[in-house]
């Protein structure tokens, strides 16, 4: 072996090393956050359940309030701009995500989530991930130019364990984080995601919902071709709503009366719709069950589920909560796709299998609002136990989604994604 193979050597051994152990590390990290995330925002509604719902109108003012008080005199009024940073990051290699980051999204996505701000945790996850694997590599463990490989490394363990798929976590960490391919990234995220996966495999790999597909008819195609197209608009409307929110909620003359405003008209909506309580896989999870029994649930709430839910993420985001688009997109999507099957049932007496039209409707939303199809094809496969079943019809969906979504806004932003580029660049 020459010395420029052992020093070539030498450098791939480190990544792997270095991405291996913030794999562990972001695990860890995803892992908790998961789940006292999930056990709190449960023991939360299980208390408003057994006292008066009342308390859904007030629950968004104390997460909010929280989050604005520790951003004040916490983190020195220092903001967290989403997956912005991360881009920014890459983009320069001067820029770094402060260590400030991995407590600050974990925290704010916390108290966002449990008190019924409208998002999910994920997009909290994937910063706080990448902060702190941007500061491990500061620690001069790996070579200088493997800066956009550890950042990646650190994302792909933490989307891997929160949807129990190391293959979905690998994609995400590729298709939108670095954006491009090359040999080191892959092999970066493929050893983060190696020891995510020893986690998923031995201890839990549960999965967001507990349905059963059986089976799908070449009959339906037509109709997810539709639900798709249907999909796409609703994610361009969700982006619409996030990207004029915040300007929107920035025009009141101080932060308190943002997070009063803001907070307030989350509560008036989770009031009357309690779906819409946090990440919503709860509420999604009951209204499917519902939906399978004689009867169904009625069409008006499926309507306004899937129509509301982007509202409240995009008002919880302009109010100050923390979080992005995955579980908003994931349940409206879900809520459409119900809707979609349950009226074409009525109507046409077609018998569509409504769980199928739930994921479909999800995939569709979810891949045009992130601009990632193949990541959303193997995440949607992967939240319920034998999703692989859809894997063709939602191939498809995923594309034309994403296709659709870009047609219909040609002269404005039609990802979440382009516009905190975007943002960035000014």
């Amino acid at each position: 072996m020459t010395q420029r193979e052992k020093i070539v050597f030498s450098s791939y051994l480190k990544l792997i090393l270095a991405s291996a152990f913030i794999g562990l590390l972001c695990s860890l990290l995803a892992i908790s956050f998961k789940f006292i995330t999930e056990y709190a925002e449960h023991s939360i509604i299980h208390l408003v359940n057994i006292t008066t719902s009342f308390l859904y109108i007030f629950l968004p003012s104390i997460g909010i309030s929280i989050i604005y008080f520790l951003r004040k005199f916490f983190f020195q009024n220092k903001k967290n701009k989403g997956i912005t940073e991360i881009y920014k990051t890459l983009d320069d290699r001067k820029e770094h995500l402060p260590f400030y980051k991995v407590p600050s999204h974990y925290l704010n996505g916390f108290f966002t989530v449990i008190f019924g701000g409208s998002t999910g945790i994920e997009v909290s996850t994937v910063v706080a991930t990448a902060a702190l694997g941007n500061n491990i590599y500061k620690k001069n463990l790996v070579a200088h130019i493997y800066k956009r490989e550890i950042v990646c490394a650190g994302v792909a363990a933490g989307i891997a364990i929160l949807f129990s798929s190391p293959l979905a976590g690998w994609l995400f960490a590729i298709e939108v984080i670095a954006r491009k391919i090359s040999k080191t990234v892959i092999i970066s995220c493929t050893a983060s995601v190696a020891v995510a996966s020893l986690y998923i495999f031995f201890i839990d790999d549960s999965r967001i919902l507990p349905f059963e597909l059986t089976h799908w008819n070449w009959f339906a195609v037509p109709f997810f071709i539709i639900l798709s197209c249907i999909g796409g608009a609703l994610s361009a409307y969700f982006t619409f709503l996030v990207t004029r929110m915040k300007p929107l909620f920035s025009r009141f003359p101080n932060d308190f009366y943002r997070v009063f405003v803001g907070a307030l008209i989350v509560g008036i909506l989770l009031f009357f719709f309690p779906q819409l309580y946090g990440d919503s896989y709860k509420g999604l999870h009951d209204v499917i069950s519902n939906s399978m029994e004689i009867g169904g649930i009625s069409l008006i709430i499926l309507f306004f589920l899937a129509i509301l839910k982007p509202l409240a993420a995009a008002i919880t985001l302009g109010a100050g909560g923390d979080g992005g688009v995955f579980a908003p997109s994931i349940v409206a999507g879900a809520f459409l796709g119900i809707l979609f099957a349950q009226v074409c049932n009525s109507l046409f007496d077609t018998q569509l299998i409504l769980l199928n039209f739930a994921l479909i409707g999800a995939a569709s939303m979810l891949s045009a609002s992130i601009a990632a199809p193949l990541t959303t094809i193997i995440l949607i496969s992967n939240i319920i136990p034998n999703g692989y079943v859809l894997v063709v019809p939602l191939t498809l969906c995923c594309f034309i989604a994403v296709a659709f979504a870009k047609r219909i806004l040609p002269y404005t932003v039609y990802t979440y994604h382009t516009y905190e580029k975007e943002q960035k660049v000014k």
